[in-house]
């Protein structure tokens, strides 16, 4: 196989990924808008480096992404590949975008579409929350003398899980969207709040956040969830437990 670029190269699945394709050894550029050992310096929001990243790649892992509307930087990404180039460009993306009004979500959702646009071969995955995603949000109240929990449900995926999938996507043909992937169970927020409280030995107590507005009524309604979907393996309750272990 010949080269691969990973976008978003230090970030939560970059970093996994990038280290998954050199252990197996592959040759990978790793962009990252800083200047270090290892990385190729790009940055998406200004097109500064970015066509020398994309050129002779045979592949593109796009995970960069932004705080805001991503599909801006998707429009750098793919201008810079230009239309005599041919990699595969594989996207990750977020289960249900399209029915969630987020903000966002919508420029998530105008990220693939320009994607699909670009005449790009390229492969689309949705994935559901991180359960890094789900701790970031608990170890927040770590001060708070009670545990938030909003009346929601989710089906959070492990990093690791997410980036097999991704390896198994670029060695594979670009096949456009595929099967949305989640995690093994469905589970609301308070039960994940549960498990994170045992799993800190702590004694707080968990208070049912109901918020209104469309948002959290598209997540109360499963928009988060792929029942249909592919999902994985490792739970919320072992990824906690694999956490911890690594605490000093």
């Amino acid at each position: 196989m010949g080269e691969i670029l990973v976008t978003g190269a230090t970030g939560t699945v970059g970093r996994r990924l990038v280290e998954r394709l050199r252990d197996r050894g592959d040759t990978v550029r790793a962009l990252s808008r800083r200047s270090e050992p290892g990385l190729v310096t790009g940055d998406l929001a200004t097109g500064e480096g970015i066509e020398q990243a994309v050129d002779g790649v045979d592949t593109i892992v796009h995970l960069a992404t932004t705080n805001r509307d991503d599909s801006g930087i998707a429009h750098t990404l793919v201008t810079a590949i230009g239309s005599e180039s041919r990699p595969h460009l594989v996207l990750l993306s977020i289960v249900g975008i399209d029915r969630n009004p987020l903000a966002y979500y919508r420029g998530k959702l105008a990220t693939e579409s320009v994607v699909t646009a670009s005449g790009v071969p390229h492969t689309i995955l949705r994935a559901t929350q991180f359960h890094t995603f789900v701790a970031s949000m608990l170890d927040a109240q770590r001060y708070s003398p009670v545990i938030a929990a909003p009346s929601i449900s989710l089906q959070p995926i492990d990093v690791g899980d997410l980036v097999d999938r991704l390896v198994e996507l670029v060695d594979s043909a670009p096949a456009g969207r595929v099967p949305d992937i989640g995690g093994p169970e469905v589970r609301t927020f308070r039960s994940l709040a549960e498990a994170y409280r045992t799993a800190r030995g702590a004694r707080r107590p968990i208070m049912p956040l109901r918020l209104p507005g469309a948002t959290f009524r598209a997540y109360r309604s499963g928009a988060a969830l792929v029942p249909d979907g592919q999902t994985t393996t490792v739970t919320f309750e072992q990824f906690l437990a694999a956490r911890d272990s690594l605490v000093p």
